[in-house]
Parts: structure tokens; C-alpha cells; sequence
């Protein structure tokens, strides 16, 4: 856990939650919950609630957050994300106890509930198509228009539902609707549908039911049964909480509390999509690998990438809770991972774009292990052994024959430092006879420059390097921001998302040499490759001796240049 998230966050909905304590409501109890529907993947939008609504429960005494999968539409969903969202919830350090729910769990009290409501004469059974019901609807400027089947008798409604459940229609023959107001400024008022019929077997329940509560529906008296006392949501709720407090309302003798819904901005982070609708685009459309793309926003894909559970709930912190909506910066996010690897990763050295380089003054079988410190201040994280041979690899642009002014690195006749070794001279260069591309470096060793200073001469060049004899070969995948705008989905920036997907937001490197330290790797344990990035094994991929290295994020935030220069 970072120093960051030693501080207990505060902000609106917590400030209630603190008056709604001192005043003793609800006993000063403080029940929350995260209720995700199992058809689809989490993404980072997703961890925001997750930290709040657990992050609350850990902080309040007397409180507890549940887990509540609302399941209300099993043509879409399936067990694996309901197996994948328990498992991003604890991956993130959080834990529900005993308090896993289903929706399904209340289909019988949620069906007797309707009943209620239909022999209190608000609701009734309608038979207008689907297409008839969106005509009747109205629009934001034009009241609706009553149903020609509103003024059923309550009897008449009973029979009708009941033959419902007993599967006498056939899929869209009825619905069963509320009955409030067809001429409210607030469509969500409108008599919505409660309940449809929907022959679909449910993961849960099978083939017990053939008619299917709304979510609408459903949610507000999930919350009540489980005696939830601040349900907290994104503000696309906000106009659908007069039918939350309605639903409530006309069944307050049944049930046991009234829930208050609170709503907060949802995130919205730059250079990618939130939208359930164009994650399932890029996914099923192969602009991605699946659901656990490194490139996607999803938890499954940042924890592929390498992103660890605390740098998410840090972000989570940072970006705070409130009712305004904004863009957060994807800068932001991945600042946040690097200052938890910073502190957390072992180094070790890796080259991408091998150069060959001869220390010509070192026998043929020359082998020297340096011992090399894991990490530069933190010596918990141990040592390692580096070998040191008569050949190496160093990076292609460490080297540079007729450099800028400035340049730093290895050049003809000049002087550079092997990381963790010693000072080198470049003292002449071999080409392709062909291609003329310089294929080795002839260097020679300053035997007296083992991690100290040459007499008589400084050496302000540090470069990484690889031994040639003694390294495993990686793949290494590097990747970048999915999209080229901020806000790809968005009509201002012209086009489809899809005109804005990066065509460099992945460049696979084959044959990469690394350090022998790095082939027993385990996936998910990130590694700063010194003066190139951080990077993690997959977790899918990577086999041993055989990694495979995904770049978590860069050392710094390479696309503030690019932006700086739009």
C-alpha cells in the first residue's frame, strides 16, 4: 500500500454518509454495495465504484459493502464474468465476506411485489408492441400518450399477469408497466415497463421463469431487501431516481427501509472508451486481442499490461468523487503506477534493438559476475548476479556516428559507462560490406573503472547493456495509448472512433536479449528495464525460459511532447 492511500479520502457522498452517522439514521449503520451486471468485462470506470463503495465500508465502522450481480437480462449474460468480476474485485484488495447476492436470489418477492403494485391499481398489463410503446412514448418536448389498455381492472391485470409468469404469451405479447404519468417532463416516468416476457433460460434460475423483471425495477428493491442505506451510482441514474423513490414509495409497507440514491460524475479518462457498446466494437471487431487487451481500459486488461492494484486505487483517490463531469488525464493514471513501481520494482537491463559491441582487450573466454544491487534504495529486493563477457549487446541509438550536440551516449573514439561496470572506448566500427549498416562496435575496457570514476577524465554517459554470451531472447510487446485524440468517441473530434484507433499502440519485438534474471520472471511481477520502461510478463503468454514482456508504462510521460505539440 502506497503512503498515498494511508489518507482517509473525503469528499460529498462521505460527508453525508458522516451527518447521516451523527444523526444516528439507520442506527448509524452505513450499508453499500456494487452491483454490476454480469454482461460484460470491468473497466477502470468500474474501479472507481468498487473503491467507493468498499473503500466506505472499510473506512466507517458498523459498515459493510455487498456484492450484488443485478441479472436481470440473461440473454447477455453469462457465468465467466460473473467468475471474472469477483476476481477483478479481489484483485483490486477487496473483499465482499458473506454478503454475495443475485438479483435472481428475489425473483419471487420481486414477482409477489409486482402483484402488490398491480392491486394497488399502479400497474397494469399493456399490450401495445414494442414498436407501439416507443410511439405512445412521446418525445423530451412531447407528452406521451396514454395506453389504450392503462384502464385494465385490477382483476383483469392479475389474470392476465399471472398467465405471464405461467407462460401462456409468447415473447412480447405483454409487459407489465407502472402506471404514473404519461405527460412527465421526465420519460423515465412514463409508465415504464416493469416487467416483459422473455423465454431465455437464466444462469442462475434455469427455466423457472419465463417473464423477467426490469433492472429499474429490480434494483431499488434489490437495495431495500438488503437493507442498503446509501445507494450510490453515476449520475446517468440521476433522472431515473424518481422511479427509484417511486417504486419505494408505493411498497413501503412491504418492504424494509428506503435506500437514498446518491449519485456521483462518472469516469471519463482520455485516449480511450468507457462505452460498453464500442468495447464490445473494438473486441468483436479484432481491433483488439479480447476483453484483456493491454490496450483496453478494462481491469483485466490493465492488470495484463501490468498496472498493480495500488496504483489503481491511488488513481481512484486522486481523481476524487464528485457530481461534475470531466475528462481525467491519462497521464494521471499511469503517473500513478509509475510511483508505485518506483519504489516497488527490482531493476534489471534489457536491450531492444541489439548492437553488437567487442571489448577487444578481454580474452575470447572472458566471464565476470558483478553483483548488482535489485533496486537503488530499497535493499529488501535483494542482488543479482550480472555477467560481464567479451561480447555485448548495447541499444542501437546508445551509439551514434555523427552525433548531436548534446549527445551523451557511446561515439566514435569517445567514452561511455557500462551500467554497473565499466568505462568503454569506442575504438572503431564494422559494417555490412553490403548495406553499409554498422553490425559491431570494436570498444576496449578501462580495466580500473569498476563502479568508479576514470582517473583524470569524466564520463558523463551511463548506457544499459546485455551480455552477448550469457542472456535469454524475449518477445517484448510495447504498447501505447489505443487512440491519437483525447476523446475518440466524441462527435468533436471528427469521424468514427475507429478513424482515431493508433496504428503504433503495438509494435512487437522478437529475439530481444535479456538479463538470465529475468527468464524465471513470474507473470505479474513488474521489472524496470533500466532507462526504458516498466514491464511485467504477460500473464497469458509468458512460459519459462520463454518470456514475454509487456511495457507497463514508459519512465516518463512521453506523450506530454506530443501533446505540447499540437
Amino acid at each position: 500500500m502506497s503512503l498515498h492511500e494511508e489518507k482517509k479520502p473525503t469528499d460529498f457522498i462521505r460527508t453525508i454518509i458522516e451527518q447521516d452517522i451523527a444523526r444516528n439514521l439507520n442506527n448509524g449503520q452505513v450499508v453499500t454495495r456494487f452491483p454490476p451486471e454480469p454482461n460484460g468485462t470491468l473497466h477502470i470506470g468500474h474501479a472507481k465504484s468498487i473503491c467507493l463503495n468498499f473503500g466506505i465500508a472499510r473506512q466507517y465502522p458498523n459498515s459493510r459493502c455487498h456484492l450484488r450481480f443485478d441479472d436481470t437480462n440473461p440473454e447477455k449474460e453469462e457465468i465467466a464474468y460473473i467468475e471474472a468480476i469477483k476476481e477483478d474485485v479481489r484483485w483490486l484488495g477487496f473483499d465482499w465476506g458473506d454478503h454475495l447476492y443475485f438479483a435472481s436470489d428475489y425473483f419471487e418477492r420481486l414477482y409477489q411485489l409486482a402483484e402488490v403494485l398491480i392491486q394497488k391499481g399502479k400497474a397494469y398489463v399493456c399490450s401495445l408492441s414494442a414498436d407501439e410503446m416507443r410511439s405512445y412514448r412521446g418525445t423530451l418536448t412531447e407528452p406521451g400518450r396514454e395506453s389504450p389498455y392503462r384502464n385494465r381492472t385490477v382483476e383483469e391485470n392479475l389474470t392476465l399477469f399471472r398467465a405471464m409468469r405461467a407462460g401462456d404469451y409468447p415473447d412480447g405479447a405483454h409487459t407489465l408497466r407502472a402506471k404514473i404519468d404519461m405527460a412527465s417532463p421526465n420519460i423515465n416516468m412514463r409508465d415504464p415497463t416493469l416487467y416483459r416476457i422473455r423465454r431465455v433460460a437464466h444462469h442462475q434460475t434455469k427455466d423457472r421463469w419465463c417473464i423477467y423483471p426490469t433492472y429499474d425495477y429490480t434494483h431499488c428493491i434489490s437495495d431495500a431487501i438488503e437493507q442498503i442505506t446509501h445507494s450510490l451510482c453515476t449520475l446517468e441514474f440521476e433522472d431515473h431516481r424518481p422511479l427509484y423513490d417511486w417504486i419505494l414509495d408505493e411498497l413501503h409497507e412491504e418492504l424494509p427501509c428506503h435506500p437514498q440514491q446518491i449519485e456521483f460524475s462518472r469516469l471519463e479518462l482520455e485516449f480511450t472508451v468507457m462505452s460498453k457498446r464500442i468495447l464490445t466494437q473494438l473486441v468483436t471487431g479484432h481491433h483488439v486481442s479480447g476483453w484483456d487487451d493491454p490496450r483496453l481500459p478494462t481491469i483485466a486488461g490493465l492488470r495484463r499490461r501490468g498496472f498493480t492494484p495500488a496504483s489503481i486505487r491511488n488513481f481512484c483517490r486522486l481523481i476524487g468523487i464528485t457530481k461534475a463531469p470531466n475528462y481525467v488525464e491519462m497521464a494521471l493514471l499511469e503517473n500513478c503506477l509509475r510511483e508505485d513501481l518506483e519504489i516497488n520494482a527490482p531493476r534489471a537491463m534489457a536491450v531492444l534493438d541489439p548492437l553488437r559491441v567487442v571489448l577487444e582487450n578481454l580474452p575470447d573466454n572472458h566471464l565476470e559476475d558483478i553483483t548488482v544491487a535489485n533496486h537503488p534504495q530499497n535493499p529488501n529486493l535483494g542482488s543479482r548476479i550480472i555477467p560481464l563477457t567479451r561480447e555485448i549487446f548495447i541499444e542501437r541509438d546508445d551509439f551514434d556516428e555523427n552525433p548531436p550536440k548534446g549527445f551523451k551516449r557511446l561515439i566514435p573514439g569517445g567514452e561511455v559507462r557500462l551500467r554497473n561496470a565499466y568505462v568503454i572506448r569506442c575504438r572503431a566500427i564494422i559494417r555490412d560490406p553490403q548495406t553499409q549498416v554498422i553490425t559491431t562496435l570494436m570498444c576496449e575496457v578501462d580495466k580500473d573503472t569498476l563502479n568508479k570514476a576514470p582517473e583524470g577524465r569524466k564520463v558523463k554517459g551511463v548506457i544499459h547493456w546485455v551480455s552477448a554470451q550469457r542472456h535469454y531472447k524475449a518477445q517484448v510487446r510495447l504498447y501505447d495509448r489505443l487512440f491519437t485524440v483525447p476523446q475518440p468517441a466524441d462527435p468533436k473530434s471528427g469521424g468514427s472512433f475507429l478513424d482515431h484507433l493508433n496504428p503504433d499502440s503495438l509494435k512487437i519485438l522478437e529475439n530481444c536479449p535479456v538479463e538470465e534474471s529475468l527468464a524465471h520472471c513470474q507473470p505479474g511481477q513488474a521489472v524496470q528495464f533500466e532507462r526504458l520502461g516498466y514491464f511485467s510478463p504477460d500473464i497469458r503468454d509468458s512460459k519459462p525460459n520463454q518470456p514475454v514482456f509487456n511495457r507497463s508504462v514508459s519512465l516518463r510521460d512521453s506523450w506530454a511532447k506530443v501533446e505540447n505539440k499540437r
